[in-house]
């Protein structure tokens, strides 16, 4: 397990600095999300550490926080798995394939099925595993996603969502059925359905910040657009936009011509 402290006050930021050191990540406790509410010290001021942590506390509203040591990883990937327990049967558990995830600013940026960094397999096996003992110890129903980092020493969990989940939107157009249909099924103890791939790859880019002309992703081949009706504001997901293909390699090229289009704001 990583090292990591409470910050209530000043005296806590400047303790758990001398004893994490950097990097280090600074999170509020409550009501972080999509980049917000979280602060990565990577480098000291001239201030020195102490005094750096403690002016990020504050940049984060002075609230409770909990400083933890960064995790050096070589990509981060996540698995949604949904359990349920249907009528007069066993439960069951359905796993999507382990999907790779980029971000910028804090903020999911891209989901690729399957996982470009796992061709031969072996990260979903173990990821796999350890939700499968995660869900039964839970007696969980329902759709549930954990976000891993890749690291040398392999998967280290590092989030927990006992929901749909974003970086499983692309199951929509991508698996035969969704992350949200399965969790419907499950909730309502009926039999879940297949959570394999459909198409031989596919691939989400999340649309923030302002609305794009449709008409410029849908011109791209494979690519369907699914916008939330949302009121645009910088920062704030408003839609997604997805991109099948027959095979991993033939998305790859498709998917960076496609992300050249998307602007956030």
């Amino acid at each position: 397990m990583q090292p990591f402290a409470a910050v209530s006050t000043p005296e806590d930021a400047r303790d758990a600095a001398r004893r994490i050191g950097l990097p280090c990540v600074l999170k509020t406790r409550r009501l972080g999300y999509d980049g917000k509410g979280q602060c990565v010290i990577r480098a000291v001021g001239a201030e020195g550490i102490e005094a750096t942590v403690v002016a990020a506390w504050e940049s984060l509203g002075s609230a409770p926080c909990i400083l933890e040591a960064f995790v050096p990883h070589t990509a981060e990937v996540s698995m949604i798995a949904v359990r349920a327990k249907p009528r007069g049967c066993e439960a069951q558990t359905a796993f999507y394939p382990l999907t790779e995830n980029v971000h910028r600013r804090g903020i999911l940026w891209s989901s690729v099925a399957p996982a470009p960094c796992d061709p031969d397999g072996k990260l979903d096996s173990v990821a796999r595993g350890f939700v499968q003992r995660l869900v039964d110890s839970l007696d969980h129903v329902g759709t549930i996603a954990v976000e891993f980092f890749v690291t040398e020493q392999g998967l280290i969990a590092n989030e927990l969502a006992p929901r749909v989940h974003n970086s499983g939107h692309w199951t929509i157009d991508g698996a035969h059925t969704s992350q949200f249909e399965n969790h419907l099924r499950a909730i309502a103890s009926w039999p879940l359905g297949s959570p394999t791939l459909c198409v031989g790859a596919c691939a989400m880019i999340n649309l923030v910040g302002l609305s794009i002309e449709p008409s410029q992703l849908l011109a791209r081949d494979g690519a369907r657009v699914h916008l939330y009706g949302k009121d645009q504001r910088p920062g704030r997901k408003l839609g997604h936009v997805t991109l099948c293909a027959d095979t991993p390699a033939e998305l790859a090229p498709r998917l960076a011509r496609l992300e050249s289009l998307v602007e956030w704001a």
